[in-house]
């Protein structure tokens, strides 16, 4: 999921030079490890075998979990043993409910939803299970509201973190939520202080980096952004997104979310930080809309790491 924004740079902006002379440092330095880039498909197939065939069809190694519940226990093996066969990782489970909803009854069976989703994901040795904080907005599960930026919602957030680890108790996977552009975390570091709150090894980062631009400092300096979050949020970043953003002419700050090359984040620093992580953290297509926006946007990743060196799994 994501489909959001951002907002304070300020406060580290005069940390950027020294960011963007590592990032350059970085870059002649040379790549890291191969890169697991994945997406959807849209093979109309139930059948584990055929779906995983058909990622490696499209160059993906990693993938989104197929259709599966958690107590279905012959379809689980199948995933398991028919992505491993052709190499191909599930990179995440979603768990796109709110786990702050202002509905105390709503807000309880979304925490069960998302504990289940947990629950699936060390099912099938998924990277990840990922969902939002939430929000306290009360039509609009993931929309803006005030107190998403308080110390209210950041210990709430806290508490339904541990929460969902404890109960399912993961060996394989790892819970993980992302930023949002209006509620916490909203940039590399509130998203530290939750690690260091949370304290659990369980609980990681899933990156979005289009995400955490929520300004228009950050949108034009977005190679600094995304240094500064692989710096900070490195070791503990085990999934990504792709997509990529444009500025909307208007009257006030509007950016849009288009298929990665149509807009200015830079693949480029992305693919190299993400090439240089401890692990080989998948790098994830979503939000297009057709089959051909999401191979023109797997296309232009590709071509992005073939000038600068970058292989991908």
């Amino acid at each position: 999921m994501a489909a959001i924004r951002r907002r304070e740079f300020l406060a580290t902006a005069v940390a950027f030079p020294a960011i963007a002379a590592g990032a350059q440092r970085s870059e002649k330095a040379g790549p890291g490890h191969p890169i697991r880039l994945g997406g959807p498909i849209f093979l109309k197939s139930a059948d584990p075998v055929e779906l995983a065939r058909e990622h490696r069809r499209l160059g993906y190694s990693a993938a989104y979990i197929p259709a599966a519940t958690l107590d279905d226990g012959d379809r689980i093996r199948a995933i398991r043993s028919a992505f491993a066969a052709e190499r191909v990782v599930i990179a995440e489970v979603g768990a796109w409910r709110n786990m702050l909803d202002p509905d105390p009854q709503k807000r309880a069976d979304n925490l069960k939803y998302v504990t289940d989703r947990m629950a699936l994901a060390e099912a099938v040795e998924a990277r990840c299970c990922v969902d939002i904080a939430g929000s306290y907005n009360p039509t609009v599960w993931y929309g803006a509201d005030p107190r998403n930026l308080s110390q209210e919602f950041f210990d709430a957030t806290v508490e339904n973190c541990r929460k969902v680890i404890d109960a399912v108790r993961p060996r394989a996977t790892k819970f993980s939520i992302e930023m949002m552009g209006w509620s916490l975390p909203d940039g590399p570091d509130s998203y530290l202080k939750l690690i260091r709150a949370v304290d659990r090894p369980a609980f990681a980062v899933h990156m979005d980096v289009c995400n955490g631009i929520n300004s228009p400092a950050r949108f034009y300096r977005n190679a600094e952004f995304i240094a500064d979050c692989f710096a900070k949020l490195g070791k503990w970043i085990v999934s990504c997104h792709a997509k990529d953003l444009a500025w909307i002419p208007e009257y006030n700050v509007h950016f849009r979310e288009v298929v990665p090359g149509k807009g200015q984040i830079d693949y480029a620093e992305y693919l190299q930080q993400l090439s240089r992580l401890p692990v080989d953290a998948p790098l994830m297509l979503e939000h297009l809309q057709t089959p051909e926006e999401y191979t023109e946007g797997r296309d232009y990743i590709r071509s992005v790491g073939e000038r600068i060196g970058i292989q991908f799994a």
